[in-house]
């Protein structure tokens, strides 16, 4: 077979005629897709041309000026945010993992007693204001973040070991988040802080096991203590108890003695009184009332006058067998 050359011959005039409509057509569809931005519901535009603020979109379909004349950024100003200090999350669900080894030297705090302990914890908090966001402050998630850290360090060695770990938690967390806002407000960075967790409060691994005898120990001693102040509170106020009622008793005794002594000093003093006015009555009288107390003690008995010699020989005196009391 014979070979045929073929050539493809093109018009320069077409060329010519339509290489400046495509390229304008091409320049069209970029300009048109680089100046269409779609803000999502959560999140409001900021627009800067030539690197100057221009204006704040909100959410749905905006135009901006194409080829690098004005650019947007997408400020999600209705969602919470939040960053972790000394973990970092790899799998949210609901089964969390996390990681934990690799940031040692952001959690690892020394405490007002000069102990070190473990604090993992996590600060919570939302864009309020995207223009001081952008442009207040450099780089506003890394200056929270340091500021983050150095207020917990500030808080944690204010307090003991035993407070951060323990019963003092929840404040620590609390005196964080105030301070925190504190200074996102002086350097006006647009944030509000919503929480700040304690994830986790820990001693250091090296010295976990003797923490754990020595928090043990303590426990032990708290349980020792309530024991013997419920002992103290059962036996002490039990006492005070007899010993008011014995003291009620020996003054209620003496306060009886003591009447019973005036009366019968004021009743001595009126029956010598009696006396000295009419000595025979007072005499007759005494001995009268003194009968008549002892003679119903002495029951039936036949009393005689020594002198007399005989007897009634009718008297039945064994009938009536009564002991002389």
């Amino acid at each position: 077979m014979d070979e045929k050359n073929y050539q493809i011959n093109i018009d320069p005039d077409w060329v010519k005629k339509y290489l400046s409509k495509i390229i304008i057509g091409i320049l069209v569809l970029v300009a048109i897709f680089s100046s269409v931005r779609t803000v999502g519901p959560e999140e409001e535009g900021v627009v800067i041309q030539l690197g100057e603020y221009n204006r704040t979109v909100l959410p749905g379909l905006n135009f901006i000026i194409p080829f690098g004349i004005e650019t947007m950024h997408k400020i999600p100003v209705q969602r919470q945010l939040k960053q972790e200090f000394g973990f970092r999350t790899t799998q949210a669900g609901q089964r969390s993992e996390y990681t934990v080894g690799e940031f040692g030297d952001e959690s690892m705090m020394l405490t007002g007693d000069l102990n070190l302990t473990n604090v993992e914890w996590v600060v919570q908090y939302r864009i309020t204001n995207s223009y001081n966001y952008l442009f207040k402050v450099r780089n506003a998630e890394k200056t929270l973040r340091d500021m983050s850290e150095s207020v917990m360090r500030k808080v944690v060695g204010d307090r003991t070991v035993n407070e951060v770990l323990t019963v003092g938690r929840q404040e620590v967390a609390s005196s964080v988040e105030v301070r925190l806002q504190e200074m996102c407000d002086e350097y006006e960075n647009g944030i509000r802080i919503d929480q700040v967790v304690l994830q986790d409060v820990n001693p250091p691994e090296s010295v976990k096991p003797s923490f754990n005898a020595v928090n043990q120990a303590q426990q032990e001693r708290e349980t020792l203590i309530n024991q013997a102040e419920a002992e103290y509170n059962r036996v002490i106020p039990r006492a005070r108890g007899e010993a008011e009622e014995t003291i009620q008793l020996a003054e209620a005794f003496a306060l009886n003695r003591v009447n019973r002594a005036k009366g019968e000093a004021e009743r001595f003093n009126a029956l010598y009184e009696s006396y000295v006015k009419a000595p025979e009555v007072t005499k007759q009288r005494i001995y009268l009332e003194t009968m008549e107390k002892i003679l119903p003690k002495i029951g039936n008995k036949i009393i005689v006058d020594e002198k007399g010699n005989n007897v009634l020989p009718l008297l039945n005196i064994d009938k009536v067998k009564t002991p002389v009391q």
